[in-house]
């Protein structure tokens, strides 16, 4: 192989793979990069706003990394010539199977995330769900945890919170 023909060579597929990886570098940076300044901007900044919009930044930022390296990665197989089509299809179909096989994680993992949304507890708040009662040490993506007054750390799955006494919030009534 001549040099004209090794740079004819480099020239095509392998810089196009090449571009395609750095600009999926560069996207994923700036990306990341806005949306943790918008996530910070919308709920200021205070310990529990911190903790509520890191735990939203890592969500969000997982979820943008997958979907622009994923389709890094789909469109470097199509330069090398890789028909995606059967590709896309067999991940369809196992995402489905994955959705019915994880139905229960994804149902806590939803949950925990419009309960940091809402801010319906934080760490430190005294509340009772279902039986237990106690401080919040943990409100994580999957599952909150609760110390009660023996010292028991209880596990409780997002999925599974149907109700939620809120007793750090707690304001008195007045009968008129």
């Amino acid at each position: 192989m001549t040099n004209s023909q090794s740079l004819d060579w480099f020239l095509g597929e392998p810089l196009r793979i090449i571009i395609i990886f750095l600009a999926a570098f560069v996207i994923r940076f700036l990306v990341t990069r806005a949306s943790n300044r918008v996530i910070r901007q919308a709920f200021g900044t205070n310990e529990r706003r911190d903790q509520r919009s890191s735990t939203i930044s890592t969500v969000l930022n997982t979820i943008t990394t997958v979907m622009i390296w994923g389709t890094a990665f789909l469109m470097a197989l199509t330069v090398l010539g890789v028909n995606i089509g059967p590709l896309l299809a067999s991940a369809g179909i196992a995402g489905v199977a994955l959705g019915f096989g994880a139905q229960t994680l994804v149902k806590d993992y939803i949950s925990g995330i419009f309960l940091i949304i809402e801010d319906q507890y934080g760490i430190g708040d005294e509340v009772e769900i279902g039986t237990v009662r106690g401080i919040v040490e943990a409100v994580a993506l999957r599952t909150t945890r609760v110390r009660d007054e023996a010292g028991v750390l209880w596990y409780i799955r997002n999925g599974e919170i149907l109700n939620v006494a809120h007793f750090s919030q707690n304001t008195s009534w007045e009968k008129k």
